[in-house]
């Protein structure tokens, strides 16, 4: 038995099955997961969703805060409003506001006892140390379970930070 097979209704096969797998995948990850999840974000005011990436084991998102926005509170909002379309992948957050020079350096002289207080988990040490800052810089610190969030001022600009509760394994934190 001699089989012969024609070359276009194969590749046509191929191309349909590939698109409709491909396409299906796209639209479930666009309108099962992305929709809802800017729909969460879109709901909270002071915030822009800059990106977002759900492929993989976590759902990072990337924002912009406006001044004064609460960033436990964004992440609370997130991770509650966002638990069906989350399931278990981990809510991890970036925040890309730009802060002034004067802030990145003010918070890099105190990122040396930051980081102490994080690794010997004395964390009331940490808004004690923020507020010793002169030069106009408001400081404000809050925690959860999983992170502690420091917020910076200057009046004009702000930055956010989450430092992790339970450290990375190597390297610096990963949200700064």
């Amino acid at each position: 038995m001699n089989m012969k097979l024609r070359l276009l209704p194969v590749v046509l096969s191929v191309l349909v099955s590939a698109t409709l797998l491909f396409g299906g995948y796209f639209a479930y990850r666009t309108l099962a997961m992305e929709s809802p999840l800017q729909k969460v974000v879109s709901g909270i005011s002071g915030v822009e969703l800059v990106s977002m990436d759900l492929s993989g084991p976590d759902a990072r998102m990337e924002l912009k805060l406006a001044p004064g926005t609460n960033l436990r509170e964004v992440y609370s909002k997130i991770q509650t409003n966002g638990r069906s379309t989350l399931g278990t992948k981990e809510l991890k957050l970036k925040v890309v506001n730009d802060p002034s020079p004067k802030l990145e350096q003010w918070w890099s002289s105190a990122l040396f006892e930051v980081a102490q207080a994080m690794e010997t988990k004395q964390y009331a040490q940490i808004p004690k140390t923020l507020q010793a800052s002169g030069d106009g810089i408001k400081a404000s610190t809050e925690m959860d379970d999983k992170y502690v969030y420091v917020t910076l001022s200057d009046g004009t600009t702000s930055k956010y930070v989450m430092l992790p509760r339970t450290p990375a394994k190597l390297g610096v934190w990963p949200n700064e």
